[in-house]
């Protein structure tokens, strides 16, 4: 099995970076992550870190897929998420909604118990750890992109649905696709209102596999798209909410008349009868929302997913 280890890091997705591995269509592949704080924020006394120049949000990757070009869509099947045993949450005087409440940065530091999938919040209270991927994304055709900012490439969704046997279906704009991901979350609620999640790192096991594009020709699925349990999910980003909300029904509803072979009026009233916008992040350059539909309606109209 391959492995990438978390020396292959970098801050942004870039269809110039030199692969860390290459790998066959339907392969399974490692990837260790570091935390979004690039492993520097160790103590509570020290919230800005032991590192000079941490890189940030850093991604590992990225992975060269044999046969993926332009037009594919990459099938990235999560298939296990193990966190480190340890967390850390951070304030931002800067970023956050609460932003205007701290005049500095403060960092708190968290133990997982990674047999009982829990960890203490504050001695009282226990809480349960969901881990996700807070960033996954394959490299853009145009200018590379910071793995702080979300996009129609994937990013920095920080979707909490991204976790372990979600399916997530990723636009292929280059040769190779080139796929990273980081910034684990041990836990994050929708929005990340603080600025962070349970920020930590781990090890990603995937299944990466090619469609290629005159295969799902007649399926084309609006990427990023996400499979979770029985729900599929279009994942959209722009400057505000209401444009992502927007964006994320369209590509939805457009979909759902394709999958269902519906008229604008039809697919629009299952889309307002069925499907639910939720908000994934507001923190970062860009805001994330996406848009929930049962996966059995399409099934019921014969859709199967590739």
């Amino acid at each position: 099995m391959i492995v990438i280890g978390k020396e292959y890091v970098a801050g942004i997705l870039d269809k110039g970076m030199k692969p860390a591995a290459v790998c066959d269509s339907g392969e399974t592949v490692v990837f260790e992550t570091r935390d979004c704080y690039d492993d520097s924020v160790v103590s509570e006394e020290q919230p800005l870190g032991d590192k000079e120049n941490p890189i940030e949000n850093p991604a590992t990757g990225p992975l060269f897929v044999k046969g993926a070009l332009a037009g594919d869509v990459l099938k990235v099947e999560i298939l296990d998420i193990q966190v480190r045993d340890w967390a850390v949450m951070r304030s931002s005087p800067v970023y956050g909604v609460f932003h205007e409440d701290f005049s500095e940065r403060t960092a708190r530091i968290f133990k997982l118990d990674g047999e009982d999938g829990e960890f203490s919040f504050d001695g009282k209270l226990n809480l349960k750890l969901d881990p996700m991927i807070g960033v996954i994304g394959t490299a853009p055709a145009g200018e590379g992109i910071t793995t702080d900012t979300p996009g129609g490439h994937g990013g920095n969704m920080d979707c909490r649905r991204i976790g372990k046997d979600a399916v997530l279906y990723l636009p292929v704009e280059v040769e190779g696709a080139l796929l990273s991901m980081g910034d684990l979350h041990g836990l994050m609620g929708d929005g990340e209102v603080l600025i962070c999640g349970l920020e930590t790192g781990g090890k990603v096991t995937v299944k990466v596999t090619v469609l290629k594009a005159d295969e799902i020709r007649e399926n084309r699925i609006p990427t990023p798209f996400l499979k979770c349990g029985r729900e599929v999910m279009t994942i959209q980003s722009a400057k505000t909410l209401d444009e992502a909300g927007d964006m994320a029904a369209k590509a939805m509803k457009e979909f759902v008349k394709k999958a269902c072979r519906k008229g604008d009026f039809e697919a629009g009233m299952l889309m307002s009868l069925l499907s639910n916008m939720a908000v994934c992040q507001v923190v970062d350059p860009l805001k994330t929302v996406r848009v929930e539909f049962p996966l059995e309606v399409l099934e019921q109209y014969g859709y199967k997913l590739p």
